[in-house]
């Protein structure tokens, strides 16, 4: 079972930065596809980025232009770059990634959550 760590999460006052990461560890063989998701009180776990083992990004709408992904497969860590905050980019932020074990079995993996405030 592989482990996600995340970290980076903070409070911000809007128009802010700040810079997740999140790294994965354990037997694994392989990452294909790592993203980050986010959770607000209230709302359904949403997608914000995600980025494949080559290096293709997508975004949601409401983060284009601020958010950045980008990802080190040596590392197995992925990081998200996120300017311009909002208020309403307040959430719990989580790392999501696809993994193929030593054993060749495929799973997906969570990170445990890190909260980002932003203050308006």
């Amino acid at each position: 079972q592989a482990q996600l760590v995340e970290s980076g999460g903070g409070l911000v006052q809007a128009g802010g930065s700040l810079r997740l990461s999140c790294a994965a560890s354990g037997s694994i063989f392989a990452i294909n596809d790592m993203g980050w998701y986010r959770q607000a009180p209230g709302k359904q776990r949403d997608v914000v980025a995600l980025i494949s083992s080559g290096g293709s990004s997508n975004y949601a709408e409401s983060v284009k232009g601020r958010f950045t992904i980008s990802r080190d497969n040596a590392k197995n860590t992925v990081y998200l770059q996120m300017n311009s905050l909002k208020a309403e980019d307040t959430a719990v932020y989580y790392c999501y990634a696809a993994i193929v074990y030593n054993s060749g079995t495929h799973r997906g993996s969570w990170g445990q959550g890190t909260q980002v405030t932003v203050s308006s």
